[in-house]
């Protein structure tokens, strides 16, 4: 859906849109590996981790969904 940096505050932001309402975010990529209108898989790496304030590695994570920002632990399988 979004590809860029046009987004104060969030750096190389990726995000993708998943079905009719539900969105996730991914801020401060170093690199992204995806563009704009493409279709994206489970699995496929979309981009790398870069660096937050102050210089230190970061990401931003979010779901949301018809807007909102919701829990992700609520909706992602734990790792154990």
């Amino acid at each position: 859906m979004y590809s860029g940096n046009g987004i104060r505050a969030y750096g190389n932001l990726i995000i993708i849109k998943h079905g009719e309402s539900w969105l996730s975010a991914y801020a401060h990529c170093r690199e992204s590996l995806v563009h704009e209108g493409q279709d994206v898989t489970l699995g496929q790496v979309i981009g790398h981790m870069g660096e937050g304030a102050p210089q230190k590695p970061a990401l931003y994570f979010e779901i949301r969904r018809n807007g909102k920002p919701v829990d992700p632990l609520s909706y992602l399988p734990l790792i154990k």
